[in-house]
């Protein structure tokens, strides 16, 4: 089961290498994009690429084949995200993953990634150890009286890294339960409602005054949410009995 992950995450690098493939394609060409698109890759993106025709034969396949990788990566990702979510159920991390999804930003596929990588937060004897786990904790050069803090260590599980750093980046909107965060959220133990919700006040808090009053990069400020997120995830795990959530 812990194949999958890996295996989808190759997949969904093939498709943005796939896609800027396009992309430079279209400035050798000098296509331009519809103007009203204002972002790529939606319904209307796609098939206004299927609408686009070259009068050089060679030219339309070249553009075809390119269209039909993104398709066929797209295919994969969606193959192994519908695999992903037929494991869930009944799979020894169920009730993980069941808590996991509580908190904004981790849908079920993140969710099982989560579970995988971590299997059980009671391995860890603190959220500490559990930051450490996933890299997710500032190098560190220390001499004398002097300690100073570097980037992060990376030295980690990647995998729960990326997927935990994915999820941070949307406590960068303002808190709010709502649309399928609502739905995961409805059959969950107070508890966890209660520690999710304090976790997005937090975070977004956090991350606004990282940016706007420190003045830190984004990224910077999306890891150090990361590694907090990491923190509330433990202690969810830790509170709430995990049968109450697949009873």
């Amino acid at each position: 089961m812990r194949d999958l992950s890996p295996a989808r995450e190759d997949a969904k690098e093939d498709l943005h290498r796939a896609r800027q493939r396009l992309i430079k394609r279209f400035l050798r060409w000098q296509i331009q994009e519809p103007s009203e698109m204002k972002t790529r890759w939606t319904k209307n993106y796609y098939r206004w690429l299927e609408s686009l025709s070259f009068e050089n034969a060679t030219d339309q396949l070249v553009f075809q084949e390119y269209l039909q990788t993104i398709k066929e990566c797209d295919g994969r990702i969606q193959r192994y995200e519908g695999h992903i979510l037929s494991l869930i159920q009944n799979s020894p991390q169920e009730s993980l993953a069941c808590i996991l999804q509580g908190f904004r930003g981790i849908n079920a596929i993140a969710a099982f990634t989560i579970s995988q990588e971590v299997f059980t937060f009671s391995r860890f004897s603190s959220p500490d150890k559990a930051m450490s786990y996933a890299g997710l904790v500032p190098s560190e050069n220390s001499t004398g009286q002097t300690t100073r803090r570097g980037q992060l260590t990376k030295a980690g599980n990647a995998h729960l890294r990326r997927i935990l750093i994915e999820a941070a980046w949307s406590y960068r909107h303002k808190p709010g339960v709502k649309g399928e965060l609502k739905k995961r959220l409805a059959d969950l133990p107070p508890e966890i409602q209660r520690i999710s919700w304090e976790a997005q006040t937090r975070f977004h808090k956090k991350y606004m005054y990282l940016v706007l009053h420190r003045r830190k990069h984004p990224k910077k400020a999306v890891a150090a949410v990361a590694r907090e997120l990491l923190g509330f995830l433990w202690a969810a795990a830790q509170s709430v009995s995990v049968a109450s959530c697949t009873a």
